[in-house]
């Protein structure tokens, strides 16, 4: 479903704005510019004279469309989406002799802090405030906001890591068959976004792959009226 890539874009363009890549801009949370798209922090992209590197990647993991009730028309439906946003304390480690980049695996409660509130800067970008309006446009609301840990408390092991899952109302795909091009929400979307933001670029792709469907031409029209018909 569209309208669920459309919800994960704008949100990274509201946590990392074109105009923060352009220097136009301070970028709006502890992150920086390393947020990423449906993928992990590189290892390359950390911070190697910092204890840590904050980081932020963002995942679509879940995506429906039901009707409103048993006794709804066809398109009378509702759409909800899961946005997961995995924010961490990235480090390099070593994984059986080879360097990778994962959460900082430690009990301090300093870090802790920065990462609780990256976490805070993310939900109130998205949820509050005026660059936030973006993302608002394809969640109609959010239902249910979720805090997940990374640990393993058996073993003594706490990740410094919050997946923040967002469960999202959003707008379902509506296509223009006779005009072709991108179904809202994300045709509004990509008009909304700046020429050269990373979503902007990811879309342009898209629309080509949805050409308009020729209807065929009316060729009669029947009007039955008291048992007698007519044709036009």
């Amino acid at each position: 479903m569209l309208a669920a890539e459309a919800m994960r874009l704008a949100a990274v363009e509201v946590l990392c704005p074109t105009a923060a890549t352009r220097g136009e801009a301070a970028y709006p949370t502890l992150a920086g510019k390393r947020v990423y798209d449906s993928r992990a922090v590189p290892l390359e992209d950390l911070d190697g004279d910092a204890p840590f590197t904050p980081v932020i990647a963002l995942y679509t993991t879940e995506s429906g469309v039901s009707l409103r009730g048993p006794m709804a028309a066809a398109d009378d439906t509702e759409a909800d989406a899961v946005l997961d946003i995995v924010a961490e304390l990235a480090v390099s480690s070593d994984d059986d002799g080879e360097t990778i980049a994962d959460a900082m695996i430690a009990e301090d409660p300093k870090a802790r802090l920065v990462l609780a509130a990256l976490c805070s800067q993310v939900r109130r970008l998205l949820e509050r405030s005026q660059s936030g309006g973006l993302w608002r446009t394809v969640v109609k609301r959010i239902i249910k906001t979720e805090y997940q840990s990374f640990a393993v408390p058996q073993l003594g092991l706490r990740w410094q890591r919050i997946t923040i899952r967002m469960h999202c109302e959003v707008r379902d795909d509506d296509y223009q068959m006779t005009d072709g091009g991108l179904p809202e929400p994300i045709r509004s979307l990509y008009a909304k976004l700046p020429a050269d933001s990373y979503a902007k670029i990811q879309l342009a792709t898209l629309s080509a792959h949805f050409a308009p469907e020729l209807l065929p031409s009316l060729r009669e029209v029947r009007v039955t009226t008291a048992g007698v018909t007519s044709g036009l």
